[in-house]
């Protein structure tokens, strides 16, 4: 028995440290989502899925999805520093500025608890809204009518996120991963000042630049159910939009920050970055 003891406390002197260096790597790599299992999910190349519209931009007849279209991951989503980057979509502001209803989904990984704009869409003459996330709650705000819908629904930083902002009229829904959350009504004051600006931007509105990674951006004209928006958290963050005829933009960010809904809404990158190691922090459904 000594013997034996002897000998294990020998061995344990002997390569305690090697034991104790491996444990280390193992535990960062974990850490950095080597083991994650989406890290060995096939990824899509830029442009993999797309929107065909046989007779051209803004007709629904006949229009159908083309390509890898089966909710494989990206190859790439984009980064905002929280400063001074975006995606402008100006040539589009006209042809989605809310109507009465509407639908906003995006996929979202926050780098900083501060508030920071997904999308922001401001109006010649003072409307606009923007849709915005922070570490304690997602919200819309709708100008030119001073309305803030809000969830206190927590974010946490480096955690990938479905959001998804519904409008019937007044009535607003937050959902965040497919889960409907308890949405609360405020006002706020005027936007007087910025009546005469014309914006329409992925990650900025106002002040409030994101700080983090998005992808795949999606504008319906219509009121997505909550059926509808299950399905789409379900597809992951590499899936397709789930209602065609009612689309009006779908930027992937997979690469690059052109248009896939067949509407040739192409965005223009302002300083972001595309990055392929993003895996950290995403879990599939």
């Amino acid at each position: 028995m000594k013997h034996t003891l002897q000998s294990a406390m020998e061995y344990l002197m002997t390569y305690g440290w090697a034991i104790l260096i491996i444990a280390v790597v193992l535990g960062a790599l974990f850490q950095l989502g080597i083991f994650n299992a989406s890290t060995f999910t096939p990824k899509s190349p830029p442009g993999a899925c797309h929107v065909f519209r046989p007779n051209g931009p803004g007709t629904t007849s006949f229009i159908n999805l083309q390509g890898i279209c089966n909710g494989e991951l990206p190859q790439y989503v984009a980064k905002f520093n929280g400063v001074s980057n975006y995606v402008d979509l100006n040539t589009v502001a006209s042809d989605w500025y809310p109507q009465s209803t509407y639908s906003l989904s995006a996929w979202i990984e926050l780098s900083s608890n501060a508030r920071g704009s997904i999308l922001g869409n401001l109006k010649n003459g003072g409307g606009g809204y923007q849709v915005w996330i922070s570490g304690s709650g997602a919200g819309y705000t709708a100008y030119g009518t001073d309305q803030i819908a809000s969830s206190t629904a927590t974010f946490s930083t480096s955690t990938w996120y479905n959001l998804v902002i519904t409008s019937s009229g007044s009535v607003f829904g937050i959902y965040v991963n497919g889960i409907p959350q308890t949405v609360s009504y405020t006002s706020w004051s005027s936007i007087s000042p910025y009546a005469n600006y014309i914006s329409t931007k992925i990650g900025y509105s106002w002040v409030h630049y994101f700080a983090g990674q998005i992808a795949n951006v999606q504008i319906y004209n219509s009121s997505l159910t909550s059926n509808e928006i299950t399905a789409l958290y379900n597809e992951g963050i590499g899936g397709a939009p789930v209602k065609l005829n009612n689309l009006v933009g779908w930027w992937p960010l997979n690469g690059d920050a052109k248009d896939y809904s067949g509407n040739n809404a192409n965005g223009a990158a302002s300083g972001i970055s595309f990055t392929s190691s993003w895996e950290a922090g995403y879990s599939a459904p």
